[in-house]
């Protein structure tokens, strides 16, 4: 009897809920594909291939397009820059993938991006419309607080808004400004401050968009849409402010298109040869670097050196129609790209060594697809 003892308090909890006829729950990553014209987001299953498995979409409301999901991925949040605007809170079920809504709360503006902070309990957003930023709480069921913290001015066309790997430093590039808005972050209460000084000056009509952090919390990569450039900034780890060390095209060597302005900034202009370079991320190892391109309807990949953040043009691939956003698995092996003007998003497998894309697949999704989440569970 004390050796069968033994034997049983050895036994894994998932062991025991196979000898009792039940499955053991399954690694599992699941994808979500925000559609802006259809007012609802896509959800998949995604094999250990690389292929998808669609599941239901679910509603949220028009012109739906940022997503940002919760550090301990329990909540995806969607919002939608359709008056009135809302941000959506979804609970992510760790066996299905499955959405459901439980929550939607105002945002002082309309926002094409979101973030939370490392602990989730803040969420952050940049209006390019409205040349404001804001912090609202989240109350520790994943609810947004119907009032927000802060509501700051800034410059024009605030396009994004990510906190550093501290979650001491936050920053806000303003496309029509051409400047980076630095502040200082008190995750206690969620208070912005502007940082001194407050603004990193990019290059006249390069229009900063999106940029990531590097995961030693080094470097940022800032992409500007009309000059379809990569800027490597340093971070000085004690008071959060950038300093550019170089910069290099986002696109290959051959092309034919040239800096672009402002979408609408001037009336009747032909934009076709115009850059309007739109997302960017890094392979969860810092390896390589991905940037979309929507004129020319391409992906661009580069390798990063990560002592310096160096990156180094590699190769360039087709992808979809106005690639809008993508994003890239937490195990670093695929990328999903979507297409604002297509009606599939592509899968890509990415070379573990190289970096080069191969593409995989397609797969149906709606109309306006603008934006992904990928979410593991391992």
């Amino acid at each position: 009897m004390r050796a069968f003892a033994t034997f049983m308090r050895g036994i894994t909890v998932a062991a025991i809920a196979t000898l009792a006829g039940g499955a053991p729950a399954l690694a599992a990553t699941f994808v979500y594909v925000s559609n802006a014209e259809d007012g609802d987001i896509s959800t998949y299953r995604m094999l250990d291939s690389g292929d998808l498995q669609a599941g239901a979409r679910v509603k949220a409301a028009s012109v739906v397009m940022p997503m940002a999901v919760s550090p301990d991925r329990r909540f995806l949040y969607a919002a939608s820059r359709s008056k009135p605007y809302r941000v959506h809170v979804y609970s992510i079920d760790r066996s299905t993938g499955e959405l459901k809504q439980f929550s939607s709360s105002p945002l002082a503006e309309s926002f094409p991006y979101i973030s939370l902070d490392r602990s989730g309990r803040f969420l952050l957003g940049a209006s390019y419309g409205g040349n404001v930023v804001s912090v609202n709480a989240v109350e520790s069921d994943g609810r947004v607080a119907v009032e927000p913290l802060q509501v700051i001015p800034v410059g024009r066309n605030a396009h994004s808004i990510r906190v550093d790997a501290s979650n001491r430093f936050v920053y806000v590039p303003t496309l029509g400004s051409d400047a980076v808005f630095m502040f200082t972050f008190d995750a206690k209460t969620g208070k912005l401050s502007s940082n001194t000084p407050a603004v990193y000056v990019a290059k006249p009509v390069s229009g900063p968009r999106h940029f990531v952090t590097s995961g030693d919390n080094k470097f940022v990569y800032l992409l500007s849409e009309m000059a379809g450039t990569v800027t490597t900034l340093a971070i000085d780890g004690k008071s959060g402010l950038l300093t550019e060390i170089g910069a290099i095209s986002g696109l290959p060597p051959d092309t034919k298109l040239g800096p672009g302005l402002p979408r609408g900034s001037v009336a009747g202009r032909n934009m076709d040869n115009d850059i309007w370079a739109a997302d960017l991320h890094l392979t969860p190892n810092g390896k390589f670097l991905y940037v979309s391109e929507r004129t020319s309807n391409s992906i661009s990949a580069f390798s990063v050196d990560g002592a310096s953040g160096k990156l180094t043009y590699i190769s360039n691939m087709a992808t979809e129609r106005q690639p809008r956003g993508f994003n890239i698995d937490p195990k670093g092996r695929f990328m999903v790209v979507t297409g604002e003007k297509s009606d599939t998003i592509s899968i890509y497998a990415i070379d573990q060594s190289s970096g080069v894309l191969k593409f995989l697949n397609k797969y149906p999704t709606g109309k306006g697809a603008s934006w992904v989440e990928i979410v593991s569970f391992d």
